[in-house]
């Protein structure tokens, strides 16, 4: 006799416990079927340590400039082992967080290897070998994504890694080749540089982190070389060689030569592969493009009863997206009608040093998009927190419609702009105009006085440059 539920959510992801624990909010009877730790990726591979880690090279940072702060630090040194195990722990604490919120919302947790037999049948293959048959009016798949890999840099998690050899890494790379400029690729070259490697960061388009704004990739170059990397944009890897010590890299520059250079490890961060396989979508039909499911507006596939969120998806390929689609979801089958995902309004950040965060149209798609923009853009030389802190290098840019006033995008680069963009990703939500950014008041000394200062100058009207 099988288990029966209203919700077998398939992954426990940050898109899939949310949606399970919205699920119970709304009185649902509630399984989730997680193959490895409950969180997922993100809060035990991704998203939570890796911020751990760069929190720990960021006061390394700090500390190897102590006397800009008028301060004595001597005899600075990194502990490696000890940064690992204090992320590690981190994403421990989060993990067992994940296990109450499954224990005081009632949800039933199968651990094992889950696959989709039929409509509203799901099978879950435990580690004994032991099978345990769920049925459910609806499942949502969540199984997210894993690394991309290239077919001649195998990850051995020796010397060729992917982002989960970098979090725990068997040694202190001395120097280290990082192929992509996305964000993982630049976060985990921004960690390693500040903890003492000597990086080079290859990127076969013409600018690094791409998906961001222009002016944003051209600043985050020039930081990046200021620290001591090595970018390579237009150029990519040919040809790797796996030595005992290290790894021979043929490189092919922009101006189509190639070269060979040493490294002790290589970063391949190239994107992701969503998790689809042997989970049965196949026999169900269940419609894929390039492997990503393909859904609706609100998180339905194109099979009765069958929906699916996250990384499994289409982009942005980000956990808190996957969090607000686990949300839609469940309101949908509860009977509500949730408000469907505007991409436009996902905000994205990168937490490399400096932070990176935007949200919306760059200004190239919003005139590619036919609209006539004004653009404001503010330094962080100009604001009075920014210098305090000893952060004076970054700016705030933002674009409109000239038209009608309405904030298009936002693009940042500075310190804690991951933090400051959420006020434009609320701007953008509630459909807010020029005048009304401008007629709010920010706080005095503060670093979101930028964001006021980025929307007056795309009038004329900046006050402090």
């Amino acid at each position: 006799m099988a288990d029966s539920y209203d919700l077998i959510v398939l992954g426990s992801g940050p898109g899939g416990y949310v949606a399970a624990i919205r699920a119970a909010q709304l009185g649902l009877k509630t399984a989730i079927v997680e193959r490895e730790n409950l969180g997922g990726i993100c809060l035990n591979w991704g998203c939570i340590p890796t911020k751990a880690l760069l929190r720990s090279a960021e006061i390394f940072h700090y500390m190897n400039h102590a006397k800009d702060y008028g301060l004595i630090a001597e005899k600075i040194g990194a502990d490696l082992d000890a940064v690992v195990k204090r992320s590690r722990g981190v994403a421990k604490q989060l993990n067992q967080g994940v296990t109450h919120l499954m224990k005081k919302n009632k949800i039933t947790v199968h651990m094992g290897d889950g696959m989709i037999t039929g409509k509203g049948r799901l099978s879950v293959k435990g580690a004994d070998g032991k099978r345990t048959e769920l049925t459910a009016k609806n499942i949502i798949i969540a199984t997210g994504a894993r690394a991309r890999e290239l077919p001649f840099a195998k990850a051995d998690g020796k010397r060729i890694w992917t982002y989960r050899h970098a979090m725990t890494p068997s040694e202190m790379p001395s120097k280290l080749l990082v192929i992509g400029s996305g964000a993982i690729g630049i976060e985990f070259a921004s960690f390693y540089n500040d903890m003492g490697a000597k990086v080079t960061v290859v990127e076969m388009l013409d600018r690094i982190v791409p998906v961001e704004d222009a002016d944003v990739s051209t600043f985050l170059e020039k930081a990046l070389k200021k620290q001591g990397m090595t970018i390579l944009t237009s150029a990519g890897v040919e040809k790797i060689d796996v030595g005992a010590s290290g790894v021979k890299a043929a490189i092919k520059g922009k101006d189509g030569k190639v070269t060979t250079e040493e490294f002790s490890h290589v970063i391949v961060a190239v994107g992701i592969v969503p998790n689809t396989e042997n989970i049965g979508l196949e026999a169900l039909g269940v419609k894929t493009e390039r492997g990503h499911i393909v859904t609706d507006a609100q998180c339905k596939t194109n099979v009765d009863g069958i929906w699916a969120i996250g990384d499994v998806t289409a982009p942005p390929w980000l956990a808190h997206k996957a969090s607000h689609e686990g949300v839609i979801a469940v309101e949908a089958i509860a009977g509500n009608h949730p408000h469907a995902m505007d991409p436009r309004n996902i905000p994205g950040c990168t937490y490399c040093h400096p932070q990176i965060a935007s949200v919306g149209l760059t200004e190239a798609k919003a005139k590619e998009a036919g609209y006539d923009v004004k653009v404001g853009n503010f330094p962080f030389i100009g604001n009075g927190k920014a210098i305090a802190l000893g952060e004076a290098e970054g700016f705030i840019k933002t674009v409109f419609d000239a038209k009608t006033g309405e904030l298009l995008g936002a693009h940042m680069i500075g310190a804690e702009v991951t933090e400051l963009i959420q006020g434009y990703t609320i701007g953008k939500t509630l459909e807010t105009t020029e005048a009304e950014l401008m007629d709010t008041v920010f706080p005095h000394p503060t670093l979101s006085e930028m964001m006021h200062e980025s929307v007056l100058g795309a009038y004329g009207r900046a006050l402090h440059i």
